[in-house]
């Protein structure tokens, strides 16, 4: 193993501030990424949903 304990594990040599806050802004983004392209997903499933429904009774006024 490279580190003898598990708080220099932590310490990552002095390099720890850089690390972890590296480590939490990548976790960040990703979890951004996933919940922004979910939002987008539901808008657009809702616009289709709203355009279908528009066409179904602009089709049934048509009539």
């Amino acid at each position: 193993m490279a580190f003898a304990s598990f708080s220099e594990f932590l310490a990552m040599g002095g390099h720890a501030p850089y690390v972890w806050s590296a480590w939490g802004v990548t976790a960040l983004l990703l979890v951004a990424t996933v919940w922004h392209a979910r939002v987008e997903q539901r808008q657009l499933l809702n616009g289709i949903k709203r355009r279908a429904r528009r066409a179904n009774s602009l089709r049934g006024n048509a009539q």
